[in-house]
């Protein structure tokens, strides 16, 4: 499996009713798929996993297998505080067709090193999916350590990880794991750019969400080495980049498609719809794009 690019970290899209909104989540696949994005991330954080109930969740991993058709991998998000759920988790996206889990460090519990090994190495034994870790410690306030991912990446079901601290160093320590089938991925979009220019195999992003086809020619100007183009095209997006953590991700990315007319704006409690302070900075954002956003036109 090729991780690379611009991977998208997809939102789910629901109906004025609070249910999933399939037709929505189908045509944001479609968008993706001709917009040139390498893979997708389904019920993902960026996705809100957390608030999808088992039959969504697993509706929502097949309408999107389906929908690809086997053009782009799909990922899934399986990650859980404890290792058991985690499994079970995971065993059951193998069972909905996804490709690979995207599996985060057990949130609340803060487990060691030692734990975070032993963790994952049961899920690459016993889960028949590969893995890709997901080192995200500003929201689960555990940090896998790149000696750790050094013992896990021997593993050959552990096929990368999203790393979302936004150092260089951690980024360099990474990258010297990086090889054979191990890929190593950003997690960070305001920092990705210089991390594919270094040498990482793409990003796993929410700004993909917005401006899918930037997006995808950003990671292939970066991910070939063409430094100037990728970073004046990376500078263009970095307004994006802000307004998309102004609230709560992924408060900010589901306003935007809304004014784009892609979806409704509505997250799941607790998380609400973005703020009124921040409309005006959202539209000026989009206005400044120009030519990088593509509107939905109605057939």
């Amino acid at each position: 499996m090729n991780l690379s690019g611009s991977i998208c970290a997809l939102l789910t899209p629901f109906a004025s009713d609070g249910s999933l909104d399939e037709a929505a989540v189908s045509g944001l696949v479609d968008w993706h798929l001709a917009s040139g994005t390498r893979a997708l991330v389904v019920a993902g954080s960026t996705g809100e996993a957390a608030m999808l109930e088992a039959e969504e969740y697993r509706r929502l991993l097949r309408l999107c297998v389906e929908r690809v058709g086997g053009r782009v991998p799909v990922l899934a998000g399986t990650g859980a505080a404890g290792t058991a759920r985690t499994l079970a988790q995971t065993k059951l996206a193998g069972d909905c067709g996804v490709d690979a889990a995207l599996v985060a460090t057990p949130y609340y519990v803060r487990p060691t090193q030692e734990g975070l090994y032993r963790h994952f190495s049961v899920l690459a034994d016993r889960a028949e999916l590969p893995i890709v870790l997901y080192n995200v410690p500003s929201r689960t306030a555990c940090d896998l350590l790149p000696e750790t991912v050094g013992r896990l990446c021997r593993h050959p079901q552990v096929i990368g990880i999203k790393e979302a601290v936004a150092d260089p160093a951690r980024m360099a320590e990474l990258l010297s794991l990086r090889g054979g089938d191990f890929a190593v991925l950003s997690g960070d979009d305001g920092t990705a750019c210089a991390a594919m220019l270094a040498g990482a195999d793409g990003v796993v992003s929410v700004a993909a969400n917005i401006v899918p086809r930037a997006f995808a020619r950003l990671c292939d100007l970066a991910c070939s080495g063409r430094g100037d183009e990728a970073r004046a095209l990376d500078a263009r997006l970095q307004d994006l980049y802000d307004v998309l953590f102004c609230e709560s991700n992924p408060i900010p990315a589901k306003w935007l498609l809304h004014r784009m007319g892609r979806m409704r704006p509505e997250p799941r409690l607790p998380l609400t719809t973005l703020s009124s302070a921040h409309h005006a900075r959202a539209d000026a954002v989009l206005a400044g794009l120009g030519d990088l956003v593509e509107l939905r036109t109605e057939s």
